[in-house]
């Protein structure tokens, strides 16, 4: 789509993923047996034609850049254009090492890049969110209805803590803007938005010579009777990864066949490295039952209602149930895991039991030997 362009922002944000965020951002949180969070937003831009993505980044983005690379995975590796990672020390000058306070501050940031953008309009994605949009008719509904700002809701289901609500007449135009609700109400929005590059550099310049910073209080709240703010609602399967709760709460929803039919849709594939493994291997006395197992894992003793990552071993006599583990964890024999979250190479030695809850699961940090 050679008339869109695709901002992620995939920056540091406050959140309550504890141990899963302490060496990485957000958007590069493994997901779903095999993918990282950005995937998704990844995924959604190429699959709508869309060329050259920036990835605005600020701290502990070194997972981020080792599982980007050029971006070839997503054919985004090219002489001109493609994919752009717009780290923090390119404007160390102007930040510091301060956080972005919000999207016009992350913007203002990387503004000379704004000024690069050959298309007309630009896509403004968060890198934490999982979902699988049909962004080509996203933006094709946008140039029909002659908006400055295309706004994409989710359904009532979407209703992660602090997010943004939107209130629209009957014609999808939206007169309200509103957050940090005690009662939601009207549509949430998926922090997706269509707009033209033009306008997105004059709100930039704006908000930067005012010191407003955020997107939805500054521009969209404080601009909706000047702007033309119109909605789009997307009612297929949606979330933002900004809690361990939610994490475990979308992961195990991943389970239901309905719900993975919906976000791995072939029309739409999701883009993500391979793990360059060999097949699962289940053992003759292993059991693995209605869950998502990633290649090079190997099963020999029981997993329930759980998702492994690429190389995740469960030995004999091992207990696995309601749980994610990320790759090449190893749960040794004799050992029992209930609603239980390992990191990364996480080693939980023989006869040990950990027992969560699918209210509180327990979270094991990267390199843990319990």
């Amino acid at each position: 789509m050679n008339g869109l362009h695709g901002i992620i922002f995939a920056y540091e944000k406050r959140n309550n993923l504890r141990e899963l965020a302490e060496i990485r951002s957000v958007a590069s949180i493994p997901f779903g047996g095999r993918y990282r969070v950005v995937d998704f937003s990844l995924s959604n831009l190429v699959n709508a034609g869309v060329t050259d993505v920036g990835v605005v980044l600020h701290g502990r983005y070194q997972s981020m850049l080792d599982h980007l690379g050029t971006g070839k995975v997503w054919g985004l590796s090219r002489k001109r254009g493609g994919l752009r990672l717009l780290p923090p020390f390119n404007y160390q000058n102007n930040w510091g090492v301060l956080p972005f306070r919000g999207k016009m501050e992350a913007l203002s940031g990387v503004r000379s890049y704004l000024d690069s953008i050959r298309q007309d309009h630009v896509a403004l994605m968060d890198g934490d969110l999982v979902a699988n949009l049909p962004l080509a008719d996203i933006y094709e509904s946008h140039m029909k209805s002659g908006a400055d700002i295309t706004v994409v809701c989710g359904n009532d289901s979407f209703t992660t803590d602090d997010g943004t609500y939107f209130e629209m007449d009957g014609q999808g135009r939206i007169t309200e803007v509103l957050f940090r609700l005690h009662t939601p109400r009207g549509y949430r929005g998926l922090e997706v938005y269509i707009v033209s590059t033009e306008l997105l550099k004059e709100l930039v310049d704006d908000c930067n010579g005012k010191d407003l910073f955020s997107w939805r209080r500054d521009v969209l709240q404080a601009r909706k009777d000047q702007l033309n703010l119109r909605g789009y609602i997307w009612n297929g399967f949606a979330a933002q990864i900004r809690s361990v709760q939610e994490y475990y709460d979308r992961s195990m929803q991943l389970l239901d066949p309905a719900i993975r039919a919906d976000l791995f849709t072939p029309e739409r594939p999701i883009w993500a490295k391979g793990a360059d493994k060999s097949s699962t291997y289940v053992g003759v006395d292993g059991r693995c039952v209605d869950s998502l197992v990633a290649e090079g894992c190997d099963i020999q003793g029981t997993v329930e209602n759980s998702v492994l990552f690429p190389g995740v071993v469960v030995e004999e006599g091992a207990e696995v149930r309601g749980c994610v583990l990320f790759k090449e964890t190893v749960v040794r024999h004799g050992a029992k895991l209930s609603c239980v979250i390992t990191d990364k190479d996480v080693e939980i030695l023989p006869d040990r039991t950990l027992m969560g809850h699918q209210t509180y699961p327990i979270v094991v940090a990267k390199g843990s030997v319990v």
